[in-house]
């Protein structure tokens, strides 16, 4: 069988790295596509060599542009690759532009899409990964699900239950088998950023950072709470570019760094005596770390790292995130337990359907 994979964004190489190498143990065909949506060296191309994914076959180069521009170049650009391969299934992950991108053009095509991470859901249609998410499941031939949830949703919206498959959750096989390279690397980094205890932020959805009533109120309180624990903010360029001279003047206990790779913001996270993010799969690796996470959406697709795990949505009340903020460093955690069979087998469960 021949395999596609089409990854765009750091989630997705995270993604597809375990799933790639599962499929490898069966003997199949496996071509690689990444569409360029991100596109800057910090957050590509290092996560491919970390990964261990082989180097790409077909680079789309698409760059930056609004949604509707990207997911169009996506689709211009992916369709005669895909019909050049001609592969028996063409698998997506995630919510990203590229993901539906593919699957749209597939569709199109009558190439069978298989999607990783289905399911998810926000419920919130402002969300541009929400759209995303929605229209690949409807798409998609096979849908892998990364928790009981996700086979919920999609069946309250009429998927046939013969195309869902639960298999668990792939990004928490690729932390598995990083954590003792994380190890290693928090050594180094411990020294090279004189660190002790200390928390660690990420944000980079536009909601949260392309504002100004939004993002500096976000910065002033971040600032305030790093006088009681400092805190790393690896930030994303984007931001960086936007907000440098503010970034600038923050105080030396919020630390504002470039981009990581991955293995070395896992051993931040791992080592984190909490962790202020707006990122999805950051809530579920801090869920299974054991991490407390405050969220700073008012929703999330990933509602089990709230019910299950380490989880605690804080929208954008301040008050509510210095009180929990907090409550973290007083070591009232909330309990939590590991959500089923995120136990770092997905992949194999995706290859051994795949390959039936």
């Amino acid at each position: 069988m021949h395999v596609l994979h089409v990854v765009g964004a750091r989630p997705n190489f995270m993604k597809a790295a375990p799933v790639h190498r599962g499929l490898a143990g069966h003997g199949h065909i496996q071509t690689l596509v990444h569409t360029g949506q991100h596109y800057d060296v910090q957050m590509s191309d290092v996560f491919f060599k970390q990964l261990g994914i082989p180097k790409p076959d077909e680079n789309l180069n698409v760059g930056s542009a609004s949604h509707a521009q990207q997911t169009a170049a996506i689709m211009s650009r992916f369709e005669p690759v895909a019909l050049a391969h001609r592969p028996d299934m063409v698998l997506v992950y995630g919510d990203v532009n590229s993901t539906v991108a593919a699957a749209l053009v597939c569709s199109k095509l009558g190439i069978r899409v298989a999607h990783v991470e289905a399911g998810l859901r926000s419920f919130d249609r402002s969300m541009p990964e929400e759209t995303n998410r929605m229209l690949t499941d409807q798409l998609a031939d096979l849908l892998f699900t990364p928790s009981r949830d996700g086979d919920e949703n999609l069946a309250r919206e009429g998927i046939a239950k013969e195309k869902v498959f639960l298999v668990g959750n792939v990004m928490i096989d690729t932390l598995i088998r990083l954590l003792p390279a994380a190890d290693e690397a928090f050594t180094r980094l411990k020294n090279e950023l004189s660190l002790q205890d200390f928390g660690l932020i990420t944000l980079h959805r536009p909601s949260n950072v392309d504002e100004e009533a939004v993002f500096l109120p976000m910065l002033e309180m971040l600032d305030r709470l790093s006088g009681d624990l400092p805190l790393i903010f690896p930030v994303h360029p984007r931001t960086r570019n936007k907000w440098s001279a503010r970034l600038e003047r923050s105080n030396p206990n919020l630390r504002v760094i470039d981009p990581l790779g991955y293995v070395e913001f896992l051993a931040l996270q791992k080592n984190a005596r909490v962790v202020i993010t707006d990122s999805g799969g950051i809530q579920e690796e801090s869920t299974y770390l054991g991490i407390p996470c405050l969220t700073l959406r008012e929703n999330t697709e990933r509602p089990i790292t709230v019910t299950m795990g380490t989880n605690v949505l804080i929208g954008r009340d301040l008050g509510l995130l210095r009180k929990h903020f907090c409550a973290a460093l007083n070591g009232d955690r909330k309990q939590h337990i590991l959500p089923p069979l995120w136990d770092g087998r997905a992949a194999i469960r995706i290859a051994e359907i795949l390959s039936r």
